[in-house]
Parts: structure tokens; C-alpha cells; sequence
């Protein structure tokens, strides 16, 4: 292994290597939205504590810690590692009631297997076996069964059973089978699924979460007989989200479980068996999770994120007095290196930055205290998991394993990204300085700031955010304005506390925080609202079926005049992952076009959390018809969580705005289109003088100048003219810089500069490098040759767009119906127009 990692290390160092291929993480699990799922429901690597178990002595704990197991006395300091697997995570222990054993889950980049640990010799022993994604595993009271979770032979969670003994697992079945819900579901899988295990103190019954026709959250709180399970009964109904596990009290007289129950942060809940009304056991504005009954039921330990990273804490169930259990002193299974890494920039001055640290032993690895974050996809024939990273203020101390170490450092778009192998001795200290090298866009094409316009401070993540630690996690990304966009999750909106008009006390002189609105709706396309000046527009989503808010109504055309009325500006996010096919598609409600020709949008995320190209596509037809469209950048970033697509900044919009950094300037600079969107090329982009958003006055014989740096190789660049390439620079040597300039013929219409690659770049945390200019014009309101061809197929658009919306039968009124039903024909009507080379009646362009 140790021949190997530096051959795997190269390679995912190694920018341009052979087209990448990003597959999921876990890309066996068949549900929609992984973001969700795979955040909120499956363990992840974190540096602190993620879930515990007791022993039977009620005094120590069984825990999992950085991918390890560890055992702690809950009154002392000390805790010793348990397992250590090569290249692999192990997470969510169960103690034996005897004290002899813990099962527990382990994740080696493929897939989630149970494994079961004898604390007295160190043996472990795969349960499991498949690729599939076993989780939550939970002894029976007399150790002889197993109940777990699984999505063996379906993709789906769903709830296992099987006798366990020292040979192993024997009559493995699915104990419910698996149910489709007849109600439709977007944020989960049409299959009903159970999660969530928990046994009653005489063995005989299981408690778990289901959603049966339930269209949001994870679902209610259930118990099921063993010898019976078709007699499975609901206890309380519950909007859950994924965390739950509900788990009797030994005395099997209070069902304690997790709950956000009416508020922003999950905490610790009790009912009965019965299921009495619910009474809160804690309270915070923060998370409390994963809690688990002491075996004389006189404690609960628990997981909360009350300081932000992940801690373990212990209370007493009557009196309420807690204590944390802190791995002050560590006994590894492996022998340690002290590593001290300093980050410094061009002058010598310290700049935090993004690190990735990869160990002899296979396995990612951070300072006690960091944030660790990781992709969600990676290239599984250059990686064994997917990558995992931290924040590093400088300098930052960490121990691994002896042995070599690969260190990648990465700060924003205009440095190279800095790497280093070191070989540290068991026992010894190396000191690393990693200075770092900036490779900027000459001036001439503009004083840029950069910004994020689509972030998600907390989402429900392992982690609780603020506006400070948002501050400091752009500024590790070199990102100059954080927009925090406040977001329901369901029932919650977990930064509504957080929402201002001005910027966040937060801010540093060096990086804005500021806070806009996502405003949510899965029929119409989702809003980015920024620069609000007076509240958020509530209810903050629509179009939700099955509830009060079914309704269609609102249109994001409504929602975009509200904002509008509060001088905000309005955008497109994350559009589209797949070019819309006005002709094949099954169904298409998304109202992009309507409002782009009523004149409601300010900009669209060309680049975001999407499929770039694609979004390309659709808004290259929408300047061919002569709107000034720009292009903005968000990452969606859900800042709080442990495994995400991508950090903070890694979709951005450089705006020029003279160097200036403050709300006004960047709102103005991005409604005028003076900029351009990239995940890592920077762009500069000159014709006859003139940047992006500019307007030339006629078209003819243009002077261009062009400018490439880039931290990743770079595949293509090239000017596009009215959707067609027009001219394409050669890239040579490792292709992460060009300067060019020369002569050329152009037509009237719009033109641009753009960058991009055919596969991914392991360096990137994103589906390929891509990075376009807004247009610069050439003529005012030209339409490009093609123009009525676009316009013919927005027409065909709005049409399904239209099919969709009669088919609604939930408006609250008839009159919401008639209002929609008019917004979208008068846009339809106007594409007609333009198609038939005659003006449209309503105004055309973006505000």
C-alpha cells in the first residue's frame, strides 16, 4: 500500500488526467435529492464524536471518532482507539449488553458493510457482504439477532433482520418488504422506506421511522412485532427529517427520540409507547442528536453541535446536569507524527486555505478541532474514497500516522494549488510551509471581486454555522462576498434568524457576508432573491402538494415583483441538469422563459448546482432573442454539512467593480453583466476595448484580446458568437495560462469568451471545469440569425409549461388558476411573435 499512495496521490494531483469520470458517492443508493440523504441520514467523517453506545457499566462509552471506534470513561479524559481500518471509515457502534462485542458499520469508498468488534482480542469480523448500504445496526437485548438498515437488493432503505452467533448473520430477510406510497413525492423516494432501528428491552419488538404516504419528512415514528410484522402499528405522527432514531427507556415506559417539532434545531424528545403527546426533554438553538439511553436509564449520550463541530455530551436523565465526554489524551492503534502546517501568500503573510491531508494509512485526516468536509463524487480509478478537506487557519497541527503524508493546499481560483509529500517519523514533528503562487489576470481586463450569490449557512448539517465561521470559510476559499441565501428545509428555515438587509456584523474588511432568500418552489424553478431591503417574502415556498401550499400559485413572475417592489434583484438558480426537450420531456413547468420575456430576471446561475452546458445552451437561445441576460454564479453550497458537492466559492461570479467591494457595487456590476461565472479559469475578455456587458456600437471587423489563467489545465477556449464557436485558441504546455489577441469578422448579435473541459479534473470538486464572460454586444437588441427559431422553440415551451399548469387541480382560487393561466399565455404569445419576425407586446429583456 505505502508503493501505492504515491502513484494514487500523483494522480489526484494530476489536472488534465485521462477524462475523469465523477460517479456519486454511493451511487448504489436509489433515491433522489443525495444531498439530502446522504447529509442527514448516513454517517460521515468528522473530527469530533458522531454517534456512541454505552457499556454495560453505564460509565463508558463505545464512540465513533474521525473514522474510528474509541472507548472512554465518561468521567475522564483518555480514550483509547479501537479499530483502524486501512482506507475505510468506521462509524455507528452498538455495545453487546454483555460487554462482549460491538457491531458497528464501516465505509470503504464502495459501499457500507457491518462488522462486529470483540473488545477482549481485537477480532473483527465482516457481517455483511454485497456492495450494498448497511447502516444502523442494533442488537437484540440477548445479543442472539441484529436489526439494521439496508438497501440490499433494492436500492431503497429498508429494515433487515437476522440471527446473529459467532459464526456470523444467518436468516437475513427484509422484515416489512418493500411499499410504493401512492402520493407523489419530490424530496423522496416514491418507495416508502424504514429506518431508524431500535429494540424494546424484552427483544420482542422493533421502533422505527417510516414515511407511508407521507410527502415530506422522513415520516412518523412506528413500532412493529417481531412475530408479526404485519400488525406493525404508528405511534406518533412526526415530520422527521432522517434522525429520529427513536429508542425506549430500559424500563420501557418513555420513547425517546430527535425532533425539530415546530422549531429551527433538532433536540431531544419524549412520548410513550402509546404515543402520548410529546414533551421536549432539551432545548437550543442548535442540534442535539443520535442519543442513546444509559442501560439503568439513568443518562442519555448524545451528540450536539452546540460550539459548531460535533461533540459528545452526557446528562443526567433526572436533574438534567451534563458533562462532556472529551478526548483530551488519545492512545492510537498506529504509531503518530506530529505535522505543523503554515500557509503563506506571495508576500510572505499568512492566508488560510482549503487542505486536503491524505495519510500512509489511506485515510483523510485534520487537526482535532477542524471542520472536515468531503465531495460527493470522485473518479474511482484514481481514488479510493472521495476527497476529504478542511479550513486550516495557519499555522494548524495535526497528528497521522508515521509514514508519508500528501498535503494539498488550495486558496481560491488565482493561486496554483500547493503539494508536498512528507515522511515523518513515529514520534517526530515536521514543520511545513507551503508559500503560495498567484496567477492573476492582467489589469486590463478589469478590478474584480468575487462572489458566491448561492450559499446555504445551515441546512441541516452535522454542523452549526455562523455568519463569523461563514466569514472565515470564504476567506479560505480567497472568496470576497459570501451571499447566504435563507432557505426552508421542509418545516424550518434555519437562518430565518439571521436575515438582515445590510451586511453581517460578520463581515471583515476582506470578505462581505451578506443575506438574501431562496425562495422555493419544485414546479416553477427556484429563486435567488438578492439585496432585499426589507423582509423576507413569506411563505418562502409554493407549489408543495399534499399540503396548505399546494397551490401553483404564487408564479416565480408574482414572487419577482414582490422582490422587485423591495429593490431586490432576482435570478435563475441551479436551472438545469439536463437540456429541457419542449418536445419528449414527460412534463415541463420550469418558468424560466416566461419571466425572462416579461422581464422579471435580473440574471440566471449559468454556473451552479447543475449541468453548465446545458444551462449554456438554454441561455444562448435566450440572447440570441436580444435579452440582456447575465450570468451570476452559485455554488449551493450547504455550509454546515460534512459531505457536500463542493466548498464555499466553487461556483463564483468575478464581478468588476473597480475593486470595490460592497453590496451596491456588486449588485450593479452583475445586473449590468460586467463579469464572467467560472469553478477555477479566469477569463478575461477585451473586443475593440470594450468588457463584457458592453455594447459595441455595429458589427464588422473587431480587435479581440483574451486572457487565460487557470489552477486546473484547461481542455477548450474559445469565443462564441450567437451559439457558435467562432474562433478556438490552441492551449499548450500544461495549459493553465494564454494570452492571445487578433482580428475578426463578427456579425450583430453577442459574443463571448468561454473555458471548459470534456470530463472532470480531480483537482475540482465539480462535474468539469467550465468558465464563460457575459456577452459582450454588438449592436443594440440584435437578434441573431437563429433568432426566430429560438423563439419558436421557447413558444413550444411555454405550451407544456401551459399543459402543466391547466392539469393543476389544487388552486386555492379560480381566480389564481386564471392569473397564472394569462402570465403564461401573454409569454407564449410574445415567443409566437418574435418567431413570426413580429414585435412582442410585452417588454423584452431582463430588468
Amino acid at each position: 500500500m505505502r508503493r501505492r499512495l504515491p502513484v494514487l496521490f500523483t494522480l489526484l494531483l494530476c489536472a488534465g488526467a485521462a477524462q475523469a469520470a465523477r460517479e456519486p458517492v454511493l451511487k448504489q443508493v436509489d433515491l433522489p435529492h443525495s444531498y439530502y440523504w446522504r447529509e442527514l441520514y448516513l454517517p460521515q467523517l468528522t473530527t469530533g464524536p458522531s454517534s456512541a453506545s454505552f457499556l454495560p457499566d453505564g460509565d463508558t462509552l463505545v464512540y465513533s471518532m474521525a473514522g474510528s471506534l474509541w472507548r472512554q470513561r465518561i468521567d475522564g479524559d483518555s480514550a483509547t482507539e479501537l479499530t483502524h481500518p486501512a482506507r475505510a471509515y468506521d462509524y455507528q457502534p452498538d455495545a453487546a449488553r454483555d460487554g462482549r462485542s460491538v457491531v458497528f458499520a464501516r465505509y470503504d469508498g464502495n459501499a457500507v458493510e457491518l462488522w462486529q468488534l470483540d473488545l477482549a482480542s481485537g477480532h473483527e469480523q465482516a457481517l455483511t457482504s454485497g456492495g450494498a448500504v448497511n447502516v444502523e445496526p442494533r442488537l437484540s437485548p440477548d445479543g442472539k439477532r441484529i436489526a439494521w438498515v439496508s438497501t440490499r437488493g433494492t436500492g431503497h432503505f429498508n429494515l433487515f433482520v437476522a440471527d446473529l452467533d459467532a459464526a456470523g448473520l444467518h436468516h437475513a430477510h427484509m422484515l416489512l418488504g418493500e411499499r410504493k406510497s401512492t402520493t407523489d413525492r419530490y424530496y423522496y423516494s416514491a418507495f416508502d422506506h424504514a429506518i431508524n432501528p431500535s429494540w424494546s428491552p424484552d427483544g420482542k419488538t422493533l421502533y422505527y421511522v417510516s414515511n407511508p404516504e407521507i410527502t415530506l419528512g422522513t415520516g412518523d415514528l412506528w413500532s412493529v412485532p417481531l412475530d408479526d410484522p404485519s400488525h406493525r402499528r404508528r405511534i406518533l405522527s412526526e415530520e422527521t427529517s432522517w434522525s429520529a432514531q427513536p429508542e425506549l427507556s430500559p424500563d420501557g415506559k418513555r420513547l425517546l427520540y430527535s425532533s425539530y417539532h415546530g422549531r429551527q434545531w433538532q433536540q431531544l424528545w419524549l412520548t410513550t409507547p402509546e404515543g402520548a403527546p410529546p414533551l421536549p426533554l432539551s432545548f437550543g438553538d442548535f442540534d442535539r442528536r443520535n442519543a442513546r439511553w444509559s442501560p439503568d436509564g439513568k443518562r442519555i449520550a448524545y451528540i450536539d453541535n452546540r460550539d459548531g463541530n460535533t461533540a459528545l455530551r452526557v446528562v443526567e436523565a433526572l436533574g438534567g446536569a451534563t458533562r462532556t465526554v472529551a478526548a483530551t489524551k488519545r492512545s492510537y492503534r498506529q504509531p503518530q507524527a506530529h505535522l505543523v502546517l503554515d500557509i503563506v501568500d506571495e508576500h510572505g503573510a499568512r492566508t488560510p486555505a482549503r487542505v486536503a491531508v491524505l495519510a500512509s494509512d489511506g485515510r483523510a485526516h485534520a487537526p482535532r478541532t477542524a471542520w472536515m468536509q468531503a465531495d460527493d463524487s470522485f473518479d474511482r480509478a484514481v481514488q479510493k474514497t472521495e476527497t476529504h478537506y478542511f479550513d486550516c487557519a495557519p499555522p494548524c497541527a495535526l497528528d497521522v500516522p508515521a509514514g508519508p503524508t500528501r498535503i494539498l493546499v488550495q486558496h481560491g481560483f488565482a493561486y496554483a494549488p500547493w503539494q508536498q509529500t512528507v515522511t515523518a517519523a513515529a514520534g517526530s514533528a515536521a514543520h511545513l510551509r507551503a508559500q503560495l503562487q498567484p496567477q492573476r489576470l492582467p489589469a486590463a481586463f478589469g478590478d474584480w471581486i468575487s462572489a458566491d450569490l448561492h450559499i446555504h449557512m445551515n441546512y441541516g448539517g452535522h454542523y452549526h454555522n455562523t455568519p463569523a465561521h461563514l466569514a472565515q470559510q470564504a476567506r479560505a476559499e480567497d472568496l470576497d462576498l459570501a451571499w447566504d441565501l435563507v432557505v426552508n428545509k421542509e418545516e424550518r428555515f434555519p437562518d430565518i434568524a439571521s436575515f438582515r438587509t445590510d451586511p453581517d456584523p460578520a463581515s471583515t474588511a476582506r470578505t462581505l457576508v451578506l443575506h438574501g432568500q431562496e425562495y422555493h418552489t419544485s414546479l416553477w424553478g427556484h429563486l435567488g432573491l438578492l439585496g432585499l431591503d426589507d423582509h423576507l417574502l413569506m411563505p418562502g415556498f409554493a407549489s408543495y402538494r399534499h399540503t396548505a401550499m399546494a397551490s401553483p400559485y404564487p408564479t416565480n413572475g408574482v414572487i419577482a415583483d414582490l422582490a422587485h417592489a423591495e429593490g431586490g434583484v432576482v435570478g435563475y438558480v441551479h436551472p438545469f441538469d439536463t437540456l429541457p426537450d419542449p418536445v419528449h420531456d414527460a412534463v415541463l413547468t420550469d418558468e424560466l422563459p416566461a419571466d425572462v420575456i416579461h422581464g422579471k430576471v435580473d440574471y440566471i446561475e449559468v454556473m451552479g448546482f447543475s449541468d453548465h452546458k446545458a444551462t449554456a445552451q438554454v441561455w444562448y437561445r435566450l440572447l440570441n432573442l436580444g435579452f440582456h441576460l447575465p450570468t451570476g454564479a452559485g455554488t449551493d453550497a450547504m455550509a454546515n454539512y460534512a459531505s457536500l458537492r463542493g466548498p464555499v466559492g466553487l461556483n463564483r461570479v468575478f464581478l468588476d467593480t473597480g475593486g470595490q467591494l460592497d453590496q451596491a457595487a456588486a449588485l450593479t456590476a452583475l445586473k449590468a453583466g460586467h463579469g464572467f461565472a467560472s469553478n477555477g479559469p479566469l477569463l478575461g475578455l477585451l473586443l475593440d476595448g470594450a468588457k463584457p456587458g458592453d455594447t459595441l456600437a455595429a458589427p464588422g471587423r473587431h480587435h479581440y484580446r483574451v486572457a487565460l489563467r487557470s489552477p486546473v489545465a484547461v481542455d477548450h477556449l474559445e469565443l462564441v458568437q450567437n451559439g457558435k464557436v467562432v474562433k478556438r485558441f490552441t492551449l499548450s504546455g500544461d495549459r493553465h495560462r494564454f494570452d492571445g489577441e487578433g482580428d475578426i469578422d463578427l456579425a450583430g448579435g453577442w459574443v463571448l469568451l468561454r473555458a471548459w473541459n470534456d470530463g472532470a479534473d480531480p483537482l475540482l470538486l465539480d462535474l468539469y471545469p467550465y468558465a464563460t464572460t457575459n456577452p459582450v454586444w454588438l449592436g443594440d437588441h440584435v437578434l441573431a440569425p437563429g433568432a426566430r427559431d429560438d423563439a419558436a422553440w421557447f413558444a413550444l415551451w411555454m405550451k407544456r409549461v401551459i399543459e402543466a399548469a391547466s392539469a393543476r387541480d389544487d388552486y386555492n382560487t379560480a381566480e389564481e388558476k386564471r392569473a397564472t393561466l394569462d402570465y403564461l399565455n401573454q409569454a407564449r404569445d410574445a415567443y409566437l411573435a418574435l418567431a413570426s419576425g413580429a414585435a412582442p407586446a410585452l417588454p423584452r429583456g431582463a430588468r
